[in-house]
């Protein structure tokens, strides 16, 4: 070969050693380490107790669950009071503050009827949208009157409600929305809000079939629906009946089980392997049976009488077994008519205990069998409903849930009900949020509302539900991040093991857009930058709710913390910086408790709290003992970069823009070396820079990698934005150790941003050198005999001759060399899995082909089952890869969740060079491979004399996994292939 091992040995040597030189003088990392070593004989190191450490977690996030709770509990006794003094009278006229009539004028600019002028104010707390946060507003379905005289009687005594919002708001501030559904359909919601319809003129918001509502009202059922597919079925009737059986799989939870059997002659389960069983009522579940629902068609006889004996004798094997939801059992019966009433089977499987309701719904106009189906639900304290057009559908189902909820109305059960993390879509188009601040994931707190009236109490009459959001962020900032170190994260799940929230659960909302996999059991990675690591979980459950919470702490120096001591005024001096900022999303102090300390700043509330008597804040003050350590520590790297920055004979070609430091607290400190409208890369370190700043589930990307790096080693990467552009600069960090220990905290990393043409230009510049003397050089990188690639330990290019390349992964380039090094063992493959992608799919393909899309550019752990609390070998994922293929006809295509699997690569530690041959048809290419000292990169050289291009490229496209289902006597599980 050409270029030698020694000479590319050289080479390295060369760049190793000056842009180590750069970084080291730039970022201050020496100096920063020798302040941090001058307190290593003062300070404390703890090792952190996991088990106390997610018990404290336990008791913050049930503190907020119960102030929820509370809020949620004066609702419903100011409800039932209210409505206890109200006579009902159905020639009430009463004007009432319509959610979308609200501020309209007719023609002649006069207020419209249920409008009126309302003020409405702009409020950050609200998604920054204009609230009235005295008043509450109704919405009223568009299908129904809003002077209905039931709805008008239902808004008057429900007004009492609006003092007990705005008392609650005033106890609570960290409350969002306050509402009151209706059984009788309207909303009222406070803050008092406009409500905007879609383009075609509805609001698709109904709060009977939200999830709450129903959890709420009803209690856990077994259900057998039951459709009739006889021949008087075919046409509209056929199709009615699928779109009832489809809005009652809507109102159905978790807590419920289900099976769906059509019949004629002869009895057939929709799902044929779940013969004889019912199954969990989850979205998978009720997906799959609903995509069934198009096999079903009309033909022969109806024979009732041998389903309704198949629904008996299943609902009755599951009650005795105890293996469905142990409380309420339904039947819905679906048809166009029944010739008898079959009170014998009634009699032998139902009386007189009559545990199973029946719900009779009649398909189509005509009304000739009517009167046996009304025996049917009347004998089975059950409803009646029909059913002649899809208008109708949705209403009529709904009915069934105020007889289900009766024995709970008649018990005075006040049961709190909790919901999985979810995100509301149609409220969120109804309040016309942008599409940069699509709503944020949240649970609901709802408890129901009864009529205590003496003449209706043994009717059990449900008057609705109440409840109030809890936003997925308010429960992390309870989170001590600096605690769980830098890459330690917390999570929580539900009692059907639905994710809470994790950091690695993506928006259900992106680009205005809601995902369709509306709950997630497991979580995983979408990037492309791996390292090995272990973790320990520790978990425990959130008392009184169905929530449990986790901590995941890694080994070595994520188990240890370690604490210091300055002097308050000299700490406060020091935080007060121009150059310091505070993590945004962490709570040093609490200032959403009380209205008067909304508008401080961080470090504002840590001032009042450290130096007034009374502060009437909730502070951590270990966290921030400890913040203002670390801002006395740091403090001489200001002067250090202003001196950098004033000499002129320092960074003449502006090579060297930034210089940053992050500290285990969520401090950082920045210094520009070039005014900021020349930055190359202007989002870095700003709020648009989501992976660069400390938020509230994790550290800096730039943070993180170095934390893993061998000590006094930097880590070299190109940042790509979330829409995949390059950045066209370097980033360069290393982590700063409090002791020579691998159980030293980490306790701060320090950086720089270059030019990415500097940095290339300093590796031409080193791959130009040699031991001549006379300094002429037979070979160099500017040869065309040659090929250089500068490579980082996951395989993507930073340097190449050509400029296109920069940030592709190798393989793809060098097919023939990433494999080889892969044989030789100088890099590993591990294949990630992401199951939260969505996927291209054609409109009118024939094969519905894909193309993979994963927009997100969060950090991702490996962690496939979170149900499964156990100490793991984890993958890590680094950095973003963008695998967006654009697709030729986006006008027709669509997005869809799916998951996928796509390889990722990492370099071996232990080997620092290596050469190899490829043999491409007969001829021999060499390669040699150098690491780059103190860094994570590699040089590679490759001879240029074979033509290599038939060998098959190494490429990370994921690939859609495609899922065999396996359906036991419980539920339906899917396994990849």
């Amino acid at each position: 070969m050409g270029s030698s091992p020694n000479r590319v040995k050289l080479w390295a040597s060369a760049f190793g050693g000056e842009i180590k030189s750069i970084a080291s003088k730039y970022s201050g990392s020496q100096l920063l380490q020798k302040k941090y070593k001058e307190y290593e004989k003062s300070v404390r190191i703890e090792e952190i107790d996991g088990a106390k450490l997610v018990k404290n977690l336990a008791l913050n996030m049930e503190e907020i669950f119960r102030k929820k709770a509370e809020a949620t509990r004066r609702l419903v006794e100011a409800a039932e009071e209210a409505h206890l003094q109200h006579e009902e009278n159905p020639d009430l006229q009463y004007e009432y503050f319509n959610a979308v009539l609200i501020n309209e004028v007719d023609e002649d600019g006069n207020s419209v009827e249920l409008g009126g002028e309302f003020l409405l104010e702009p409020n950050d707390h609200f998604n920054n949208l204009s609230v009235n946060l005295s008043l509450s507003v109704v919405q009223v379905p568009t299908n129904m009157y809003n002077k209905d005289p039931d709805i008008v009687n239902g808004v008057y005594w429900s007004e009492a409600l609006n003092k007990v919002f705005v008392d609650n708001f005033k106890r609570d501030p960290t409350l969002i929305w306050q509402y009151f559904g209706s059984a009788k359909g309207f909303f009222r919601q406070y803050p008092g809000v406009k409500w905007h319809p879609d383009e075609h003129g509805v609001i698709a918001f109904d709060c009977r079939n939200r999830k709450w509502y129903i959890q709420a009202a009803t209690s856990p059922k077994d259900v057998v629906i039951l459709v009739d597919v006889s021949g008087s079925m075919k046409g509209l009737r056929l199709t009615i009946a699928r779109q009832t059986v489809a809005s009652i799989l809507d109102t159905l939870g978790d807590d419920d089980f289900f099976n769906i059997i059509a019949y004629n002659q002869e009895i057939h389960y929709v799902e044929p392997c779940l013969n004889g069983t019912l199954v969990q009522a989850d979205s998978t579940n009720k997906d799959h049976f609903k995509e069934h629902l198009d096999k079903l068609f009309a033909k022969g006889i109806g024979l009732l009488g041998n389903a309704l004996t198949e629904a008996f004798t299943i609902l009755n094997e599951i009650n005795q077994t105890g293996r469905g939801s142990s409380c309420s059992q339904a039947i819905m019966l679906i048809t166009d008519g029944a010739t008898e009433m079959h009170d014998d089977v009634f009699a032998k499987y139902n009386w007189p205990e009559r545990k199973v309701r029946i719900f009779p719904y009649l398909i189509g106009r005509e009304s000739a069998f009517a009167d046996n189906l009304k025996w049917m639900a009347c004998a089975n304290k059950g409803y009646f409903s029909q059913i002649s057009t899809l208008a109708d559908v949705q209403e009529n189902v709904m009915r069934y849930l105020h007889v289900m909820s009766r024995p709970k109305v008649i018990d005075h059960e006040h049961d709190t009900v909790w919901t999985e993390a979810y995100v509301d879509s149609a409220l969120a188009q109804a309040h016309k949020l942008g599409e940069n601040k699509g709503p944020n994931p949240m649970t609901t707190v709802a408890m129901p509302v009864f009529s205590t009236k003496n003449e209706t109490k043994n009717q059990g009459i449900l008057l609705g539900v109440v409840g109030t959001d809890i936003p997925i962020q308010e429960l992390m900032k309870t989170i001590p991040k600096h605690k769980l170190g830098i890459h330690g994260y917390a999570f929580a799940i539900t009692n059907n093991g639905y994710i809470l929230t994790h950091p690695d659960l993506r928006p259900l909302y992106q680009e205005g857009q809601k995902r369709k996999k509306p709950s997630y059991s497991s979580v995983d990675l979408s990037e492309k930058r791996v390292l090995t690591m272990h973790n320990d979980y520790y978990y425990t459950d959130i008392r009184g709710t169905p929530f449990s919470v986790g901590v995941a702490l890694s080994r070595g120096h994520g188990k240890y913390f370690f604490k210091g001591n300055v002097s308050l005024e000299a700490g406060l001096h020091d935080l007060e910086q121009p150059d310091v900022a505070l993590a945004d999303e962490w709570t040093y102090c609490n200032t959403d408790e009380h209205h008067e300390h909304r508008h401080l700043t961080q470090v504002q509330a840590i001032k009042l709290y450290m130096t007034s008597r009374k502060p009437h804040l909730k502070c951590d003050r270990e966290l921030i003992q400890q913040v203002l350590f670390d801002a006395v520590v740091t403090a001489p790297l200001e002067a250090y970069w202003t001196g950098l920055a004033l000499n002129k004979s320092e960074n003449s070609d502006k090579g060297v823009e930034i210089a940053f430091l992050g500290t285990r607290t969520g401090l950082s400190r920045t210094n520009l070396f070039v005014v900021p409208e020349q930055l190359t890369n202007q989002d870095f370190l700003t709020a648009e820079d989501k992976e660069g700043v400390f938020n509230a589930d994790h550290f800096p990307l730039w943070y993180k990698r170095a934390a893993e790096q061998v000590p006094g080693t930097f880590v070299y990467s190109i940042p790509f934005s979330s829409g995949g552009e390059n950045k066209s600069v370097v980033l360069a960090s290393t982590a700063i150790q409090l002791l020579d220990d691998r159980k030293s905290p980490i306790v701060a990393a320090v950086g720089i941003q270059m030019k990415l043409e500097f940095f290339q230009r300093k590796f031409w510049t080193a791959s130009r050198q040699c031991n001549a003397l006379d300094g002429k050089c037979t070979i160099s990188c500017d040869n065309e005999d040659i090929k250089c690639y500068l490579i980082d330990n996951n395989g993507f290019i930073l340097v190449s001759e050509d400029t296109l390349q920069t940030n592709l992964f190798f393989g793809q380039v060098e097919g023939a060399v990433m494999n080889k090094l892969l044989l030789m063992g100088s890099f590993k493959k591990i294949n990630l899995y992401d199951y939260q992608a969505l996927c291209k799919e054609y409109a009118g393909s024939s094969d519905s082909a894909r193309t993979l899309l994963d927009p997100f550019t969060t950090v991702k752990w490996l962690l496939t089952e979170l149900v499964i609390f156990l100490l793991e070998f984890n993958l890590y994922s680094w950095w973003n890869y963008d695998s967006t293929v654009k697709a030729q006809r986006a006008q027709r295509t669509m997005m869809v969740p799916c998951d996928t699997e796509y390889p990722a690569f990492v370099s071996e530690r232990t080997i620092k060079e290596t050469t190899g041959n490829i043999d491409c048809g007969g001829c021999i290419r060499t390669f040699v491979i150098q690491q780059i000292p103190s860094s994570n990169l590699f040089m590679v050289v490759v001879e240029n004399k074979c033509d290599c291009s038939s060998a098959p490229p190494v490429t990370m496209e994921p690939i859609e996994i495609i899922y065999i289902l396996f359906i036991n006597q419980q539920n339906i599980y899917s396994f990849r292939m």
